[in-house]
């Protein structure tokens, strides 16, 4: 038999392949060697194994030791146990005393657990029950068979509800488990609402009650539920609680509070009255109450809102109009998918109206509905993709400017059906009262506000005479008008956002044309400079702030209504086109704003029907008294006016 030089047999590269894949195939007259060498492996045989050795310790056959809970004794070997559990390695290989025994006793441990993690340690398979999961948990992470431990927090992370997280954060805390106390600890603030209504939060202790009510991401609706709260947890046990109405009433944002709750329910509760330092915190959210052009100066974590996990930012388009179509409808743009879902829509159609976000709603104020101008206002609640009714303007507008700031909302200029206004209003949600403010220098009609360093800013518009390129700042601490730099163009209709300080005025109309230039007013220089221009030109626009940049949606280009969007990077100075609007929409109004899961709860009442989401239109008719209106717009195309 012929070899070759180094003395071993001869392969073939086909039998080399074959080796490394280990696919055995019967020799062929095309390859007629032997081979040297061939690797034989079983997948099965390590489970087929283990089947076998578990037999044998049923059967007990060949089992080195056995182990002992209170009377109950369980046979097992040694080195099988010793694989699976670190605990059992080091008790069998280290100069532990167990080394020697044919018997060890467990103490701390549940028999049941024991039983189902010796199986465990043999087949790799445990059932996880509702019955078991307090024992086996406790017993997986004193043998260290980690595996088992983690599927055990897996399964109650799966479990978590309100009648149950408070005391699976307690389970977890106790056993060093800790995601599962994490996840658990956000799902109670995530579900404060449902929590505090079972018996377990009553049994909390002062410290616990505390992590939850002091947390910046608790969830509630508004501050009354949790000082509602606070006080069913003292009053369980009052004789030993009472000590921390002071450390608890300090953690409840009393300043967002309504004045009546207030005056009605916190003042009048003997707890508080009996304890002059919640007669001070009383007293500072009644200041913040009263003292509105102050509230900047009051400014804490007393005074801001909550900002629970799992809040998205969400656009809004909200009104607006195309050619003699006035919308009462809006729509809602997820960045993250990238599309847009319709919302309710609003009571009234309005075009020209002033939109703006504050708290947790969206408001809409005045506008124009095609026959009249209005000094009616709604709020639209996204938790129930609803709209509500709220105060009135004292005067009618539309065109007007809109911003909010410290929990106030501020209303500027606008058309009140006959002349251009200057005079300026201020909605303060938690009175739902409207007051009067300084008024402008200059009247300003299709002016555009925003709020810079808590001072807002009056930017263009049209007085029945000349396009505007004025701009002034109103501070509310001083109550006082002042001018700024003019903008190096006229803008009547144009839009206005803040980004870093810095405030952007992009598009609108100077008398001649729609924009597509736009401007920022660096606020530290005093000085207006120049940034790249839109790919569109545009009127009747609006723009908000969304993740470090701006985004701009419809208007109209002098010739029709736009459904188009456009965002801006400040970074690269860049403007690109972004997902259309469905609807086109002119004097459009938009807003930001921070909630859960608007997808689902839209796509749910799509799905449903929802009459709330045909969206309501009205038609303006050439014939209407509403074509007056639209052609005295001091645009030269009708489609510029809705």
């Amino acid at each position: 038999m012929a070899t070759t030089s180094s003395g071993s047999w001869p392969t073939s590269s086909t039998s080399q392949k074959h080796e490394e894949t280990g696919i055995e195939e019967p020799p062929t007259c095309e390859s007629p060697e032997p081979m040297s060498c061939y690797l034989h492996h079983d997948p099965d045989h390590p489970m087929s194994s283990f089947s076998v050795i578990n037999k044998m310790r049923v059967n007990i056959q060949l089992c080195d030791v056995s182990l002992r809970v209170g009377d109950s004794v369980t046979k097992a070997h040694r080195l099988v146990l010793a694989s699976s559990s670190p605990y059992f390695y080091a008790m069998f290989n280290d100069d532990m005393a167990e080394k020697l025994q044919s018997e060890v006793e467990l103490h701390d441990v549940d028999l049941g657990a024991l039983q189902l993690l010796i199986e465990y340690s043999y087949t790799g398979q445990v059932h996880i029950t509702d019955e078991n999961v307090q024992v086996l948990l406790p017993a997986s992470s004193l043998l260290q068979i980690n595996s088992v431990r983690d599927a055990c927090c897996t399964f109650l992370m799966k479990q978590l509800h309100p009648t149950n997280c408070l005391g699976i954060r307690q389970f977890a805390e106790t056993h060093s488990c800790n995601e599962l106390r994490t996840r658990s600890h956000r799902y109670a603030l995530q579900n404060f609402e449902e929590v505090v209504k079972t018996e377990e939060f009553l049994f909390l202790s002062y410290s616990e009650v505390e992590d939850l009510v002091s947390n910046d991401k608790l969830n509630v609706v508004s501050e009354e539920q949790v000082f509602v709260a606070v006080m069913d947890w003292i009053k369980h046990n009052p004789s030993e609680r009472s000590q921390y109405i002071a450390q608890l009433l300090g953690h409840v944002r009393l300043a967002q509070m309504s004045k009546m709750f207030l005056l009605n329910v916190v003042e009048t509760e003997p707890l508080v009255r009996s304890e002059p330092s919640c007669k001070d915190l009383l007293l500072g959210a009644m200041k913040y109450h009263l003292l509105p052009d102050q509230r900047s100066d009051f400014a804490s974590k007393q005074t801001e809102q909550r900002s629970p996990d799992g809040l998205m930012p969400y656009i809004f388009a909200i009104g607006g109009g195309s050619l003699f179509t006035i919308h009462s409808a809006g729509e809602c743009y997820n960045p993250r998918h990238d599309r847009w879902l319709p919302i309710a829509p609003m009571s009234k159609c309005r075009s020209r109206a002033g939109i703006v976000s504050l708290g947790k709603l969206i408001y809409a104020i005045g506008g124009y509905d095609g026959i009249v101008d209005l000094s009616s206002a709604e709020c639209y609640d996204p938790n129930c993709n609803k709209w509500s009714a709220v105060t009135s303007l004292g005067t009618k507008r539309s065109c007007l400017g809109i911003s909010a700031n410290h929990g106030l909302l501020y209303v500027c200029g606008g058309f009140d059906g006959a002349s251009c206004l200057s005079s300026v209003e201020r909605y303060d949600p938690l009175t739902g009262v409207w007051s009067s403010c300084p008024s402008m220098t200059t009247r300003r009609r299709y002016c555009r506000v925003s709020v810079v360093d808590n001072c807002l800013y009056a930017l263009g518009g049209f007085d029945s005479t000349n396009y505007q390129s004025t701009v002034e700042r109103y501070d509310p601490r001083m109550s006082k008008w002042m001018t700024v730099p003019a903008m190096s163009s006229r803008r009547s209709s144009c839009a206005v956002a803040t980004l870093d300080d810095m405030l952007y005025c992009v598009g609108g109309n100077d008398g001649t044309m729609c924009m597509s230039s736009g401007e920022r007013l660096n606020v530290r220089r005093n000085a207006w400079e120049p940034i790249a221009t839109m790919q569109c030109r545009r009127a009747t626009h609006d723009m908000v702030e969304l993740d470090g940049g701006l985004l701009v949606l419809g208007g109209n280009d002098s010739n029709s209504s736009l459904h188009s969007t456009e965002r801006y990077d400040p970074r690269i100075n860049r403007w690109t086109m972004s997902t259309p609007m469905p609807t086109r929409r002119s004097s459009v109004g938009a807003a930001l704003l921070y909630c859960f899961n608007m997808d689902g709860k839209l796509t749910a009442a799509a799905a449903a029907g929802s009459a709330v989401l045909s969206g309501g239109v009205a038609m303006v008719t050439a014939a209407g008294s509403g074509t007056a209106s639209v052609t005295s717009s001091p645009y030269k195309s009708t489609a510029t006016s809705v």
